[in-house]
């Protein structure tokens, strides 16, 4: 081969007629080279990582030195006197799952979590399935509404609620008495724990209602019109439409809100300090406000860190169904 015949099949380091792909193990092979220096390449670890050390600092060694205090007695001499707490062992895990008042507390928060979840759920469901069938401006109305209301501080909300249900100058007080035959002159909503509590979950569902409604108007939509129109052209109304076609494609949306309220209202506990002037009764007690309680109301903190991480584990399931889900719509993505 002559050194024009090479000039002419290679120029520039590039050949000009390379040869056919199954013949050419050596580019197939620099292939997973460079495919491994991409993995290998340290920016993206880099840029991930302050947000990693962010979150072991506020979220990792919490919960660790809780862990730890369950397994102690402090109390509050051990903190004015420098201490150091005795090891108890699971004590406070005995003592705390052989009490019944700590089980009253769990039913009473699961009845309290059902209802805000499925009121919650329910509301913002219509919402978003009611801003579909409006116009335009009125839709963004309610965006900007709803928008406020999110954006609202909690202290503000709760004047408001107490304002509504006060006993001496309530507005809903006031209405109910206008109608004929009832007197609710003067009415306490708050000393019956089971229209208090009512009254609290209302505070809880209005303030949820803006995230969900709009989480839920989202996935709305993203539903093809075209499915909808073969749902009537196939016989398919209302409800039969909503079932078959409107749910199962916004269902992943509302699986993962569902999911994150339960986790939200678990943690109530501002809300009923607020709307019980910082000094809940016992039937006002769940396992958030239980916990506080324990710990600085009792000054048994090592109780009180206890109860918190047997609700960390309560949820725990919770937690893990929520990754099942964020892990099936990645996978659909």
């Amino acid at each position: 081969m002559s050194a024009a015949d090479t000039h002419e099949q290679v120029v520039g380091g590039h050949p000009l007629n390379p040869p056919p792909a199954s013949h050419r193990p050596a580019l197939k092979g620099a292939g997973r080279t460079g495919l491994r220096n991409r993995r290998r390449r340290p920016l993206p670890y880099l840029l991930i990582a302050p947000a990693l050390l962010v979150m072991v600092a506020v979220l990792g060694y919490p919960l660790v030195d809780t862990l730890v205090l369950s397994f102690q007695d402090e109390r509050r001499n051990n903190l004015w006197l420098g201490v150091a707490p005795p090891w108890v062992g699971f004590d406070q895990y005995t003592s705390v799952l052989g009490d019944g008042e700590f089980w009253g507390v769990v039913l009473r928060t699961l009845v309290f979590v059902v209802v805000c979840v499925v009121g919650t759920m329910g509301a913002g469901l219509l919402i978003a399935l009611l801003m579909t069938q409006v116009s335009t401006w009125v839709r963004i109305t309610m965006s900007v509404v709803m928008i406020a209301v999110w954006a609202m501080p909690l202290l503000v909300a709760s004047s408001v609620f107490k304002f509504m249900f006060d006993s001496n100058y309530g507005l809903v007080d006031q209405l109910l008495t206008r109608l004929p035959g009832v007197d609710y002159t003067g009415h306490n909503w708050f000393l019956n724990p089971t229209t208090g509590m009512g009254i609290i979950a209302l505070l809880v569902i209005w303030g949820a209602i803006p995230f969900i409604a709009i989480s839920l108007h989202a996935a709305l939509t993203q539903i093809p019109k075209e499915l909808e129109e073969a749902a009537r052209i196939d016989g398919a109304k209302g409800f039969g439409i909503f079932r078959y076609v409107t749910f199962p494609v916004i269902k992943p949306v509302f699986v993962m809100t569902s999911t994150l309220s339960v986790i939200w209202d678990v943690g109530v506990l501002g809300q009923i300090l607020l709307m019980r002037n910082g000094t809940p009764e016992q039937d006002y007690q769940t396992l958030g406000l239980y916990a506080y309680t324990q710990a600085f109301t009792v000054n048994s903190f090592s109780r009180g860190a206890a109860i918190s991480i047997i609700t960390v584990l309560l949820l725990s399931g919770v937690a893990v169904y929520y990754l099942r889900q964020l892990l099936k719509i990645g996978e659909v993505e």
